[in-house]
């Protein structure tokens, strides 16, 4: 793996851990304006972004390690079919977005969790920017699709996919149990 290892931990602490092999090759960085970036923050006690963004690392499940408090990592989802959020228990840091099946190996990191994002690179994307008509619209999503596309294959093709912190791969499920936000939880974060 090219790169440098870059620690993280959650706002207190005790959940750490490292990506391994981070560069602006192995990942793209990107902000995300969506409103569902948004209501997790709120969700899990986090400073409202809003009117700023979300920053985020894509890269792949199998660059994720986790190093102390594994047993504070929590999971929890703003529907049925939504990203899984993974977040520290302790603090409730919002930390990892991961799709709901590990066969797409994708893994979003909170940036602002790691004591110096330099090795990540510059945000190349912006999701969900509000446009000057008020419609939202994307900016470099076309990097996002390839740099998803040219991580996910070869970690299909080599198996790779199988190494992931988030799931148990015999079962396929989330190592935690996934909350699901309720309509009435979601209503009150959209106030």
């Amino acid at each position: 793996m090219a790169g440098v290892d870059l620690a993280f931990a959650c706002d207190c602490g005790k959940l750490r851990g490292t990506l391994l092999g981070v560069s602006p090759k192995n990942g793209t960085r990107a902000e995300c304006f969506c409103h569902d970036c948004r209501a997790a923050e709120l969700y899990a006690g986090q400073p409202d972004p809003a009117p700023g963004a979300v920053q985020v690392y894509q890269t792949s499940p199998d660059r994720v390690r986790f190093d102390v408090g594994e047993d504070q990592l929590a999971v929890f989802s703003l529907s049925e079919k939504g990203l899984l959020r993974w977040q520290a228990r302790c603090c409730g840091a919002v930390l990892f977005n991961t799709m709901r099946t590990p066969k797409v190996p994708f893994a979003s990191f909170r940036t602002d969790r790691a004591a110096d994002a330099s090795p990540l690179g510059p945000v190349i994307a912006r999701a969900f920017v509000r446009k000057a008509n008020g419609k939202r619209g994307h900016e470099g999503a076309r990097h996002m699709i390839l740099g998803l596309l040219m991580r996910a294959l070869p970690r299909r093709i080599t198996g790779r996919w199988k190494q992931t912190p988030f799931f148990d791969i015999a079962s396929g499920a989330p190592v935690r149990d996934v909350h699901v936000v309720t309509a009435a939880e979601r209503a009150a974060l959209e106030n």
